[in-house]
C-alpha cells in the first residue's frame, strides 16, 4: 500500500482536502491564528526585505501570505485545498493587496523552478504531512542560495508527544504526527540548512471553539473532552490545559525555526 493511502483506500491528501474544505471558513475567522505576538515574532526572525519573493507553502486561508505581502515584493501561496485558496483570495481582496498569486497544488511536488524564492515559509503544516522530509527538500529546491527557509509548527515535549498526537488525531483526522523541537531542528539540519535559529511561543485556544472548527467524529468528542479534563491535573498532553470561567482552555506549543540554504 502507498504510504499516502489509508487502510480504507482513501489517500491522505484526500483527507486533508476533505478536512480543510470544512475548516476553511472557521479557520480563516479564528482570531488566534492572526495573533499579533506570533506574527511579530515571525517578522523579527525572518526579517523580510522589500525585494524578497516569498513562497507560503500550505498557505491555508492566506493569513501569513497577506501579512508578508505588506513587506515584500511578491508572495505566492500554494495549498492543496481549493476552498482554502478561495478564502485566501477573499482575504487578499479585503486587504487590497495586488502582489500575491495563488496556486492549488501538492506541496510535496512544488510546481516552481529551482532557486525561485528568497524566503520559503510554512506555518502549522508539518504535522499534517506524511513525508515532511520530502516537502522540506522541495522547499529547499525552490529557495535561492543564501535564501531563508522558515518552519513554524507545534512541537510537543518528547515525553508528551505520544499523548499529544493521540488527542490531536482524534480531533483532526488530517493530523499525522507532531515532531518535537529536536526532531524538527534535526530535519532541517539534515537537509543541509545552516545558521539555524529558533524561538518558541504558546498559542492559547478554547477547547469548545476549536472542536466546533475542526469537525471531529461526533462519537470522539466526549473522549477528547475527557482527555483535556485529565490534562488539567496531570499535564500529560503538554498543552497546559486550564479552566477559565468554567471552560477548558489550552496552549499549543509552537516553535519557529529558520535556516539558510547554503
Amino acid at each position: 500500500m502507498d504510504s499516502n493511502t489509508h487502510e480504507n483506500g482513501v489517500s491522505h491528501n484526500d483527507i486533508i482536502v476533505s478536512q480543510f474544505t470544512k475548516q476553511a471558513i472557521p479557520f480563516s475567522q479564528m482570531a488566534q491564528h492572526s495573533n499579533h505576538y506570533g506574527l511579530d515574532l515571525m517578522f523579527e526572525m525572518s526579517l523580510p526585505q522589500i525585494d524578497d519573493k516569498v513562497l507560503d507553502v500550505a498557505c491555508g486561508p492566506g493569513i501569513i501570505a497577506c501579512e508578508f505581502a505588506n513587506k515584500v515584493n511578491h508572495v505566492t501561496g500554494i495549498d492543496i485545498t481549493p476552498a482554502m485558496i478561495e478564502e485566501a483570495k477573499n482575504l487578499q481582496i479585503e486587504r487590497k493587496l495586488s502582489n500575491i498569486d495563488w496556486k492549488v497544488g501538492d506541496v510535496a511536488r512544488l510546481p516552481f523552478g529551482d532557486d525561485s524564492f528568497s524566503l520559503v515559509v510554512t506555518r502549522y503544516s508539518f504535522h499534517h504531512l506524511i513525508e515532511p522530509k520530502q516537502v522540506l527538500e522541495e522547499m529547499k529546491r525552490v529557495c535561492k542560495p543564501k535564501g531563508k527557509i522558515f518552519i513554524i509548527d507545534v512541537t510537543p515535549d518528547k515525553n508528551k508527544v505520544e499523548a499529544y498526537n493521540q488527542v490531536e488525531k482524534l480531533r483532526d483526522s488530517s493530523h499525522t504526527g507532531a515532531m518535537t523541537f529536536d526532531m524538527l531542528r534535526g530535519l532541517m539540519h539534515e537537509a543541509g540548512l545552516t545558521n539555524l535559529k529558533s524561538r518558541h511561543h504558546e498559542l492559547e485556544m478554547g477547547l469548545e471553539s476549536i472542536l466546533e472548527s475542526s469537525f471531529p467524529n461526533p462519537e470522539d468528542i466526549p473522549k477528547i473532552r475527557q482527555l483535556f479534563k485529565i490534562d488539567i491535573t496531570l499535564d500529560n498532553l503538554g498543552m497546559k490545559s486550564h479552566l477559565k470561567n468554567g471552560e477548558i482552555f489550552f496552549y499549543f506549543p509552537i516553535s519557529m525555526i529558520l535556516g539558510i540554504k547554503s
